[in-house]
């Protein structure tokens, strides 16, 4: 699950996740161009070879992130035979983004959406849209007396709180997370066969 993100050895990748970074650090607003093209190396004049604008390279990464993380549940779903396994990889998909090498780029995705225009936002929610159409359907394949959609929308915003008490060199790594978050749904709302 989950292939990086950014290539290191394209000029652009390294120009995203250097972005991601710091717009997870700093914030949208308070990132320059100029202190992006610093972090790659480059002047920021000559950023612009590989982007047209700052607000380019906030939807560049999130988009990549929303395609990423549909296409990696898609992927761990079609694998997952039982409904606490399709339960489970909802879990996962989503902590790993979170936690892992994407980190920054989700942080980004999750904190910094409305900074986009209007037309690119709707991009991005289309991209959400099928990313939760997953989710629906495994909640509601999962026969529980709960509405799958605010099922969803509690777990969803209790997995994505965890960005700011989860550390993942603590005592506790993702597995144990993603284990630990299935109990809980299990024993308040969805009793598995």
């Amino acid at each position: 699950m989950q292939a990086p993100l950014f290539d290191p050895d394209k000029p652009r990748d390294r120009l995203l996740a250097a972005a991601a970074r710091l717009f997870r650090q700093r914030g949208y607003a308070a990132t320059t161009v100029r202190e992006i093209g610093a972090e790659v190396g480059i002047l920021s004049g000559s950023l612009f070879h590989h982007v047209r604008s700052k607000e380019e390279i906030l939807f560049a990464v999130m988009e990549r992130v929303i395609a990423a993380m549909l296409a990696d549940l898609t992927a761990e779903l079609a694998r997952a035979e039982r409904a606490e396994a399709r339960l489970r990889a909802l879990i996962a998909v989503e902590l790993t983004y979170l936690h892992g090498p994407a980190a920054d780029a989700t942080a980004v995705l999750f904190h910094e959406w409305r900074a986009l225009s209007p037309d690119r936002q709707a991009v991005l929610l289309d991209g959400r849209s099928a990313y939760f159409a997953l989710w629906d359907r495994v909640l509601a394949e999962a026969e529980t007396p709960l509405d799958p959609a605010v099922l969803r929308q509690f777990l969803h915003g209790a997995l994505a709180w965890t960005s700011f008490w989860y550390r993942p060199a603590g005592a506790l790594d993702l597995d144990g997370l993603t284990a630990q978050a299935l109990a809980l749904l299990q024993g308040a709302a969805l009793p598995l066969r």
